[in-house]
């Protein structure tokens, strides 16, 4: 009889013992799930940035001005616009045309009035060119911990026309540039040039190298 109580309490404490630690694994797998969800599907909250970004249109309209240094006539102020077709995010067409007044050259200045080499009216210079540009290392500028401005570095060069002294040159032009967007549709510009032309205007034909350099601002449309 003894025996017999015996095996029936055994029974029953192996039965309540492993219903304990199927409870307790069952515990362990819903806790270890939970855990693995939060690494897998974290639950983040998207923060809204507003990044500047260059205007979706291709079309850029600028004025500038500057200085122009005409070989032997002198550093002179010199103004103009351009217009420029972005064909890629990289290459882009421009059409420049600009004007400047130069001065007397030495010989003038030496023989007085009786040595003048040209009139006031000849003495204007204009050109307009024709440019293809490349843009390189685009690149940011940070104004403080909230603000950031794109940036690019470019190189162009081109072929035009220059009238000066009531004639008119083929000009080579080449040189090189920085942009500043200060908004998506608002750039200010900084453009070195060199303009290359030919001339007899000292009896034999002559090579000379106008050097510019300006400031200008651009609208994107």
């Amino acid at each position: 009889m003894e025996s017999w109580v015996q095996r029936i309490f055994l029974a029953i404490s192996v039965s309540a013992i492993s219903m304990s630690v199927n409870l307790w694994a069952q515990d362990d797998v819903a806790d270890d799930a939970t855990i693995l969800e939060a690494v897998i599907n974290p639950d983040i909250e998207r923060r809204d940035i507003d990044e500047d970004l260059i205007d979706a249109e291709n079309f850029e309209f600028g004025l500038y001005s500057g200085v122009m240094s005409v070989e032997d006539f002198g550093s002179n102020n010199t103004f103009g616009y351009r217009m420029a077709f972005h064909i890629t995010e990289d290459w882009f067409f421009e059409g420049t045309y600009g004007t400047t007044k130069t001065q007397e050259t030495s010989f003038e200045l030496l023989n007085g009035d009786g040595g003048d080499l040209l009139d006031e009216e000849q003495r204007n210079l204009s050109f307009y060119n024709l440019s293809l540009g490349l843009n390189l290392l685009h690149g940011e500028v940070f104004v403080g911990k909230s603000y950031a401005f794109n940036t690019s570095y470019y190189l162009i060069a081109g072929v035009g026309n220059t009238r000066f002294a009531n004639d008119e040159y083929f000009t080579l032009n080449y040189g090189a540039g920085f942009r500043f967007f200060a908004t998506d549709w608002l750039a200010l510009r900084v453009d070195f040039r060199n303009h290359l032309f030919s001339h007899t205007l000292f009896g034999e034909e002559k090579s000379i190298q106008n050097l510019e350099a300006v400031l200008g601002a651009s609208l994107y449309f």
